[in-house]
């Protein structure tokens, strides 16, 4: 057998494997619990409406106080200037 078709019919059934392990998973699996974290977003990266804007990437300055972006749960206050809530 040729090296290439070695590595290809591996490759196609590694994908199978994956795909099979993926579907038998609950889907409460994959899901993770988020959380708002405020004041450490990048412009125009925000996750979502801020008190001065309705769209998500609307911030127009780093760090912005009302800003915020959903990280993993127990995350954000693991983070220097970050908060919970948003800042005045």
């Amino acid at each position: 057998m040729k090296k290439s078709t070695v590595i290809a019919h591996t490759a196609l059934a590694s994908l199978f494997a994956v795909t099979v392990m993926t579907a038998s998973m609950p889907v409460e699996a994959g899901k993770k619990k988020m959380e708002k974290c405020y004041g450490i977003v990048k412009a125009g990266q925000n996750d979502c409406q801020t008190s001065n804007s309705a769209c998500a990437g609307t911030s127009e300055v780093d760090g912005k106080p009302t800003a915020f972006i959903a990280l993993p749960k127990g995350s954000c206050e693991k983070i220097v200037g970050a908060s919970l809530k948003p800042k005045a």
